[in-house]
């Protein structure tokens, strides 16, 4: 039978009298459509006219094949609104592209209408009840189909509370509760509407028969809820079960990893402060936790125990750099503060006394404020360690030291401040050099890092107001440390007013910072000030407004946040501007990293370098850590740019993603690494080059090979003091020291596990991959020597003719003996044999044990396992990496405990004669070391 070639019979059967032909036509042409519809659309305004037509008697039908026309000619509008009409007849069951795609749309603007129901409800356009029809049969649809994941899905973007806990009880809390808080966290962009559903799902995980508390903990952070995060602790420190106790603890350890320092202030504060005496020693642990002392204690430890830091490139890289040029003196400190951080080993800085002494001026500020990177998180011992270089009364000395003592100090206790707040005031009140204020703000601001403090932020006030363009900087950076995420409107309106006023281009820069800081995390609330920002005339403001955007929004993967950032790429006047604007796309998208190199690609290939430049940062910011192949593409040809800041930016950025990647993980960690190398040797390469690559072998091997740089913390909150302190490292375009801010970003990768007395028990767990696969990278081995070949001996021919001849009588002699006492000669195929076994490898194992304090990295995570019927097991399912605390499934028996050695060396090293201190075994603490700086001066 042959098919039909025209649907012209048919359409002319809509120009008929008869209802009855009509309809016949429509039911015909319903089939035809999707074949036909170029030819049926030349009539589609006869069928919207019978749909129109009230006393037509099959007006659904009619709606159904005008809405299929307009869907094949692409006005899915149009397309909508007669499917509406069709009733009925628009079945959602049926399977195909054109149900599909009206449904899709049908959700997207219930949707649209909803949100604007929801935040702008005198302005909202009626909600059509037709369209409100199709969605109701689209969620029963999943509920029949046990599609509950997609019911959630659109219900949390059309605001349907009631639909999202009608699908958490029918699919089962267990499996859509993490669903929904997963998509709460990421897809909800709206914060109002995002604690409300926060708050819903703290009353869902109550509800479980068995509440998950961890998940309760995070909500609750997330709604900066300190009294029921403090009630929370409360419960379960005063139910008098052991594994409760247990989840106290974990739950505090995680609240230290994620909240602020004011945060935790007021969980402590609210925990009850005279109980019965057992009780209060629990509730001391719970505050001890809080304070951060023993996570410090526990991190500190583990950097100690496991520095892998390879001095020989230290080395090779200071032989080689000339530590006359002030930038090469300060990148080699930067890097062996990386490389060291948090270690405590200043190992390399006795070695090489000599070459310490020629740091000057702000050279010397950075080599004393190195201290505070190594030192990070030595609470106890801070001021002890920097007494040396502390200002003292009656005793003059460099400025420059001083002021690079107090930035060490606030490193040192970075975002747990506590002891040496009080301190610190007291210096920058009374001192007027303007290096020492430099230094004391910045460690007040490092060590006082949102708290919200008024009385330190009126004191960096007068600082800032007593228009010195070096302690004006600072003030205005620490200003915005301080109100960290509080957006503080007299804070703001104070900074953006002198930032008007003042002429210098330093204050102005770090107020702009300042001012981005304040606003950290605080999204829509803060789109009036970045608007305000990003219209000033003066760039540099502008600049500060890229930062707003970069904090405001940072990790939320903002749509509107990004179009606003790319359009300044592409379109400011200002190459500072231009290139805060690329970077602040990597704070944006870093926990959706793979999308980073597709949207910054056509930008590191811009004519203009400071995008380039841009580019690489966002790569590094986004990647860091991870070893992403397609950033790394991107950033070779950049290694290569023609511009040296550019290199610069690549260098830095490759060392931040390829951090704790060896060669069996990753291909290219061994050709960066040889690129550094190269690169510093070079005679003729730039010195900005050269600094990104000292600069690139300190990242990569930073904390002894311990660390990386997490802009999120395990439970995938946030991480605030990894966010800050990249973005300030970002303005060492401007000003070198701020390059020790990198030191906020370093996270320990370990796990640490602690018993109920918060001490480290003996553990074994398993990592189900091939140790080489984790493993660290191999020391870099020292140049062999080589040795001179003699040259050979000139022989007469008449001297060589004899030894022939006398060669030949032995041989012959040899040959008569008897060929019994020959030994067997092996055969030709048993010595390939025997060398074929000996350069056979050994097969690699699919696992390996490890013990407490072990290095986990966060791609490793997912491999390891804890034995189910060992003795200790964490009290938390899911194993983060971090402090994990563990249940004793044994608790009667004696327990093998794990000694501390965190080290107490002292940051001293060498007098000032350049002769070691000797250190005695019997005395506490070992000899102050002071800096030979003052031989130069």
């Amino acid at each position: 039978m042959v098919g039909l070639t025209s649907a012209a019979g048919v359409i002319a059967l809509l120009d008929e009298q008869d209802d009855d032909l009509k309809v016949y036509a429509l039911q015909k042409l319903n089939g035809l459509v999707d074949q036909f519809w170029a030819e049926i659309s030349d009539a589609v305004s006869k069928i919207e006219i019978m749909y129109e037509d009230a006393e037509f008697k099959d007006r659904q039908l009619a709606a159904l094949v005008a809405s299929k026309v307009y869907y094949h000619l692409g006005e899915f509008e149009d397309s909508l609104n007669f499917a509406l009409g069709a009733g009925s007849l628009f079945d959602l069951s049926l399977k195909s592209e054109y149900v599909d795609t009206i449904v899709s749309k049908c959700i997207d603007k219930y949707i649209s209408l909803r949100v604007q129901e929801q935040q702008e409800p005198s302005n909202a356009e009626p909600m059509d009840p037709r369209l409100k029809d199709v969605v109701e049969k689209m969620f029963d649809r999943c509920y029949q189909d046990s599609e509950y994941k997609q019911a959630v899905g659109i219900a949390l973007e059309a605001h349907r509370l009631d639909v999202v806990q009608h699908s958490i009880k029918a699919g089962g809390p267990s499996n859509i509760l993490p669903y929904v808080y997963e998509l709460t966290m990421t897809v909800v962009l709206d914060q109002a509407y995002r604690n409300t559903l926060l708050q819903l799902l703290v009353d869902q995980f109550r509800k479980l028969d068995v509440p998950d508390y961890v998940a309760i903990n995070q909500c609750l952070v997330h709604l900066d809820d300190h009294r029921a995060s403090a009630e929370l602790l409360q419960t379960l420190v005063d139910s008098g079960v052991q594994a409760d106790l247990l989840m106290a603890y974990q739950l505090a350890f995680d609240l230290e990893s994620n909240a602020t320092q004011k945060y935790l202030t007021k969980v402590s504060n609210a925990l009850p402060s005279e109980s019965a005496e057992a009780q209060q020693l629990k509730y001391d642990k719970v505050k001890s936790i809080l304070s951060g002392k023993e996570t410090i204690k526990l991190e500190l430890e583990f950097l100690c125990r496991n520095n892998n830091t390879d001095m020989l490139i230290l080395k090779n890289s200071k032989t080689v750099l000339d530590a006359r040029l002030s930038v090469y003196h300060s990148a080699v400190t930067f890097a062996n503060a990386f490389m060291n951080a948090g270690t405590t080993s200043d190992d390399f800085l006795r070695q090489n006394l000599e070459w310490l002494s020629r740091a000057t001026n702000w050279s010397k500020f950075s080599a004393t404020a190195a201290l505070g990177v190594i030192h990070k998180g030595h609470l106890s011992q801070g001021l002890t360690l920097l007494a040396p270089y502390l200002p003292q009364d009656g005793v003059t000395a460099s400025p420059y030291s001083e002021g690079g003592s107090l930035f060490a100090l606030g490193l040192i206790h970075a975002n747990h401040g506590d002891e040496v707040l009080e301190y610190l005031r007291g210096v920058l009140k009374n001192t007027q050099i303007e290096v020492v204020q430099h230094g004391a703000c910045l460690g007040l601001g490092t060590a006082g890092m949102a708290t919200g403090n008024d009385d330190i932020y009126e004191e960096l006030k007068n600082v800032l107001f007593s228009d010195s363009a070096i302690g004006g900087e600072a003030a205005g950076l620490a200003m915005g440390m301080v109100m960290l995420g509080t957006a503080s409107e007299k804070a703001l309106d104070e900074m953006l007013q002198y930032a008007h006023e003042t002429q210098h281009e330093k204050i102005i820069r770090g107020l702009a910072v300042g001012i981005s800081l304040v606003m950290y995390g605080k999204e829509d609330a803060a789109d009036a000030l970045i608007e305000q920002l990003a219209a000033d005339k003066d760039p540099i403001m502008r600049y500060g407004g890229m930062y707003t955007i970069a904090m405001a929004y940072c990790g939320t993967g903002s749509n509107k946040a990004i179009r606003r950032l790319l359009h300044v790429a592409v379109s400011d006047v200002n190459d500072d501007v231009r290139r805060a604007a690329v970077t602040a796309l990597g704070f944006i998208l870093f926990r959706s990293y793979k999308q980073v190199p597709r949207i910054v690609q056509l930008l590191s290939e811009s004519y203009n370098p400071h995008v380039r430049y841009g580019a690489c940062l966002a790569l590094g910011i986004s990647c860091a850590g991870t070893g992403s192949l397609e950033a790394i593409e991107l950033l070779e040809p950049m290694a290569k740019d023609n511009v040296d800041f550019v290199r610069q930016g690549a260098f830095i950025a490759l060392a931040m993603i390829l951090m704790q990647q060896n060669d069996v993980q990753n291909p290219k960690a061994a050709a960066v690494r040889t690129m550094y190398e190269e690169v510093i040797k070079k005679k003729n390469e730039d010195a900005l080059a050269k600094f990104g690559a000292v600069l690139g072998q300190g990242i990569i091997d930073a904390g002894g090979r311990n660390v990386t740089i997490s802009m999120q913390s395990p439970s995938g909150h946030s991480n605030m003091p990894a966010i800050v302190g990249v973005a300030l490292f970002a303005q060492f375009w401007y000003w070198f020291p701020a390059s020790h801010f990198l030191s906020l970003a370093f996270t320990p990768t370990a796990i640490i596990g602690v018993n109920a007395d918060l001490n480290m028990p003996q553990i074994e767990f398993t990592s189900n991959a091939r140790p080489s696969l984790f493993a660290y990278i191999p020391p870099t081995k020292p140049p062999t020597t080589v040795v001179v070949e003699k040259v050979a001996t000139a022989v007469l021919s008449t001297t060589a003719k004899a030894q022939a001849k006398a060669k030949k009588a032995k041989t012959a002699e040899a040959e008569a003996m008897d060929e019994d006492e020959k030994p067997e000669e092996k055969t030709e195929q048993a010595k390939e044999e025997e060398s074929k076994a000996a350069s056979k490898p050994k097969k690699e194992a699919l696992s390996e044990k490890l013990g407490n304090l072990a290095r986990v990295v966060p791609a490793q995570l997912k491999y390891i396992s804890f034995d189910k019927d060992a003795r200790y097991v964490p009290i938390k399912k899911d194993v983060t990496g971090g402090i994990v605390v563990l249940q004793d499934n044994k608790s009667g028996e004696p327990e093998t405990l794990i000694a501390t050695r965190a080290a107490v060396s002292s940051a001293a090293a060498p007098s000032f004669d350049g002769k070691m201190d000797v250190e005695e075994e019997e005395a506490p603490l070992p000899e102050p070391f002071n800096y030979p700086f003052d031989q130069n001066e």
